[in-house]
């Protein structure tokens, strides 16, 4: 190598590089000390005409401020499928223009699973759970043409279209005009039974909200108090508000918690009933009650503070929509009507039966629906009547009160106590008064063959259920002890079971009581405020039981499938409430009812009998706006629930079970969007 010396540093080329070198230099100083705000910031230029010259602008990088640990990054992605149904919350985008000394941004509020740094965050809030809103979703269905698994050609909705906006209350089972019109006779009620279409005329469309829906009002609060809009039904509160059941404030309907016949507030009225009869104690002894007739349900919904779950029934009648407030409000409650079939609740089901003014006469027809009462009520349980008969001496009503005190006489019930306008029978806890009447006395028992369970489409029977001769259903310990002692009852299913059923019983009870603990810790349930629940395929309650266990505080509604075994004795015996179904049917009950439906191993069982889309509209309807469901069923069936749900406008997802992705068994989770048209 050349080696350099001072003669050279003169030589011009050399000289004109340094130069060049050094002027260059000095120039990018320069622009960069301009620039600059002295700040290590990224920055990126912005050229637009709406800004002044003057004053120039840049964008800041949405990075600014933050720090990044990559290895968290790379390495805490491990639990992102444990909560990927929880939605993140979106970052406040960065105003396009900042002057060049911007203020620091403020702080952002963050909810959902991403930390600051963008990982996984283990601790998080899950934000408000206000529905999505779709917008333009229409009214037709798009559907295309698909080969089939045999090489057929069949038809798969793409989207499913709201229904029109008459339809935004419709229960099918109990709006088929067209099968109402045709019964022979409406005289004892029929016309409030089930009618539902042929399958082949079903729901084929989504039910649409009413204008103006809103996220409902959490419990307690909507004990006392709903929007307008979610149920826009004045009528009600025009006729009954002067009985102190309901009223309307502004954009609320309010619940002051009185009835016809406790006009002062129901808490004042379950104190005389404890107060005339101290054996009912509320809580203890009386977990599981029907109130007939119920109004809005405000007997129900202040028992509920007393540990107390009311099935609260009425008819889909003259007195508008009053099943309906009582959902709203998130108390238990079903359209049925006693008419000519029994109820679908077992027998000995209820500890109380209350009727308050319910404008049933329960002598007629050789007194056939007080005798439907006699089946539902626990032996040694209580049928409260408030009614007019009761208290004022006029000859009907005194008339009525001589043939109610003739029937329940017949029934071996005891007239416990009679004050004021209320009365009050016990039901006795054995047969030997049955067997000791004389013979040929009206109402008879009932043959011994006949199954006082068997209720789907049964026909009510002018005769007295026989009470099991082991005192099974009469014999309950007090709650909360009764929610996990196998009940004697469990014996006498009709059910195919390899090992004990006692064994069967707890390993259920475990089994919920694991998953519902998981799902509270991964996915932050007991956030969500899920009120009104519904179990699809309940088993012996222990999905209910496990979510009282972990003290979420919600009601659920049990059904039971006519597919499988009856195992409603089993469910109420534990103080729960239960329903018998068939999931190839609508169920009966309005639009937007539950906040959260579950379904285990439900799909799998019926999809051989029933229309799988069928099943899925009907819980889009019965579901409310921004509402979840959960579907644990058999890998074969998941991709056409999954089809199914995008088709309605849900956020689906699909996840591993515990026990690994090579599981036959996942779980879908759906979240329901306002559909607006």
């Amino acid at each position: 190598m050349k080696s350099f010396n001072s003669g050279d540093f003169f030589k011009p080329s050399m000289f004109v590089k340094i130069s060049a070198f050094v002027l260059l230099s000095l120039a990018f100083f320069y622009l960069g000390r301009h620039w600059s705000d002295g700040n290590n910031l990224p920055v990126f230029f912005d050229r637009n005409p709406l800004v002044s010259h003057k004053t120039p602008a840049v964008s800041l990088s949405p990075n600014f401020n933050k720090s990044f640990d990559l290895s968290t990054i790379i390495n805490d992605t491990s639990q992102d499928n444990a909560v990927s149904d929880l939605a993140v919350a979106s970052i406040p985008p960065v105003s396009n223009f900042q002057t060049l000394s911007p203020a620091p941004p403020p702080a952002v509020q963050r909810s959902g699973i991403g930390d600051e740094n963008g990982t996984m965050a283990r601790e998080f809030e899950i934000g408000e759970t206000d529905q999505e809103v779709m917008e333009n979703w229409g009214t037709g269905n798009e559907a295309e043409v698909v080969e089939g698994g045999g090489g057929e050609p069949r038809v798969v909705v793409k989207k499913f279209g709201l229904c029109a906006e008459s339809m935004r209350e419709y229960i099918p089972c109990l709006d088929n005009e067209e099968a109402i019109r045709r019964l022979k006779s409406t005289e004892r009620g029929e016309r409030f039974e089930r009618h539902c279409p042929r399958r082949d005329q079903g729901l084929n469309c989504l039910v649409p909200a009413p204008k103006g829906y809103r996220t409902p009002i959490p419990w307690p609060r909507s004990r006392d108090e709903v929007w307008f809009s979610n149920v826009p039904h004045a009528r009600l509160a025009e006729d009954k508000g002067g009985q102190n059941w309901i009223s309307i404030d502004k954009d609320k309907f309010k619940f002051p918690g009185g009835g016809t016949q406790f006009i002062h507030g129901a808490d004042q009225y379950l104190d005389q009933i404890s107060k005339m009869v101290p054996d009912i104690t509320f809580g203890q002894h009386i977990r599981v009650a029907l109130d007939v007739g119920c109004g809005v349900a405000s007997f129900g919904a202040y028992l509920l503070s007393r540990n107390v779950l009311t099935m609260s029934v009425a008819p889909k009648d003259v007195h508008e929509n009053q099943i309906q407030f009582a959902l709203e409000r998130g108390v238990p409650a079903m359209l049925a009507a006693f008419a000519t079939q029994r109820l679908l609740y077992p027998s000995q089901a209820f500890d109380l039966v209350h009727c308050s003014r319910c404008r049933i006469n329960w002598t007629r027809d050789d007194g056939i629906l007080l005798l439907e009462v006699n089946r539902m009520l626990r032996g040694g349980g209580y049928f409260v009547w408030a009614a007019q008969p009761v208290y004022k001496h006029e000859p009907l009503l005194e008339k009525q009160w001589e043939e109610m005190v003739n029937l329940t006489t017949c029934l071996c019930w005891t007239l416990l106590k009679k004050e004021g306008y209320v009365a009050i029978w016990q039901k006795p806890t054995n047969n030997s008064c049955y067997l000791s009447r004389e013979e040929g006395n009206v109402p008879p028992l009932c043959d011994s063959n006949d199954n006082p369970d068997n209720v789907w489409y049964a026909d009510l029977k002018a005769c007295i259920s026989r009470l099991p001769e082991d005192g099974s259903g009469a014999n309950l310990m007090a709650w909360p002890a009764r929610l996990h002692n196998p009940p004697a009852r469990l014996q006498s299913l009709e059910m195919d079971a390899f090992i004990s059923r006692k064994e069967l019983f707890k390993a259920e009870s475990k089994y919920w009581s694991e998953i519902i603990e998981s799902y509270i810790r991964a996915l932050h349930w007991k956030k969500f405020k899920f009120r009104n629940v519904l179990d699809m395929r309940a088993g012996f309650g222990g999905f209910a039981a496990a979510l009282i266990e972990h003290q979420l505080d919600c009601w659920v509604l049990n059904v039971v499938p006519v597919s499988g075994p009856n195992t409603l004795p089993v469910i109420y015996d534990r103080g729960l409430l239960g329903v018998m179904h068939d999931w190839c049917e609508p169920f009966d009950t309005y639009p937007r009812t539950y906040d959260l439906l579950h379904a285990a191993g439900l799909f799998s069982i019926e999809h051989r009998r029933c229309n799988i889309s069928s099943i899925m509209l009907e819980m889009d309807r019965i579901l409310r706006p921004g509402g979840r469901v959960y579907i644990r069923d058999s890998l074969s069936i998941m991709d056409e629930l999954q089809q199914i749900g995008k088709a309605m406008g849900w956020h689906v997802s699909v996840r591993d079970t515990s026990e690994g992705p090579h599981a036959s068994y996942k779980i879908l989770t759906g979240d329901k969007r306002l559909l607006q048209a």
